[in-house]
């Protein structure tokens, strides 16, 4: 076996390998049955093993309506496809216009009122409220964000700052710099 050495001086071996796979259908006298015949051939050795025979196979034979594969089968089922989900942020939208409209109607008192319903606190309900301080141009275009299966381009955390700012006209230019980083 020809040896390498590494970056450190240190021996490495260097081995060559070549694998040859061949699967024949057959019948079994004995047994009267149709059966595969599944061998492989492999050669482990320095360059050159494969000239000098040094080559060893494994062969099994299998009923034609077993599957033979190399591969082994898998443990567990494989997860179906994701479905495409609503953004968070766009469910986020929904909630805020809704709770505003339940403050404009009187069916709760506050924004705590609001938290203690919900089981969060009032923080958290004054972020979401927070959405509705964004331009209704970049309001309406969350809105229209289509169901995805990935990550959406847009999270809330990214709209706070945003939604800080009082000119609806620098808001749109941060989102339209927002938008165009998410592309």
């Amino acid at each position: 076996m020809r040896q390498s050495t590494n970056r450190r001086g240190v021996a490495e071996p260097q081995v060559w390998f070549k694998i040859v796979h061949i699967a024949e259908d057959g019948h079994h006298r004995a047994l009267g049955v149709a059966i595969r015949e599944q061998t492989v051939e492999i050669a482990l050795g320095p360059k050159g093993a494969f000239k000098n025979g040094n080559v060893g196979a494994v062969t099994r034979r299998v009923a034609t309506d077993r599957v033979v594969s190399a591969l082994p089968e898998p443990r567990a089922r494989p997860k179906p496809p994701k479905e495409p989900k609503t953004p968070k942020v766009v469910e986020l939208l929904r909630v805020a216009i809704e709770w505003q409209r339940q403050l404009d109607a009187r069916e709760v008192g506050s924004q705590a009122a609001i938290a203690r319903r919900e089981g969060i606190t009032r923080a958290r309900v004054t972020q979401v409220m927070a959405l509705l301080r964004l331009a209704p141009e970049i309001q309406e275009q969350i809105l229209a964000l289509p169901r995805t299966v990935r990550r959406p381009s847009i999270s809330e955390r990214a709209l706070r700052p945003i939604a800080g700012l009082e000119s609806p006209a620098d808001q749109k230019a941060r989102f339209h710099e927002l938008t165009q980083l998410a592309e």
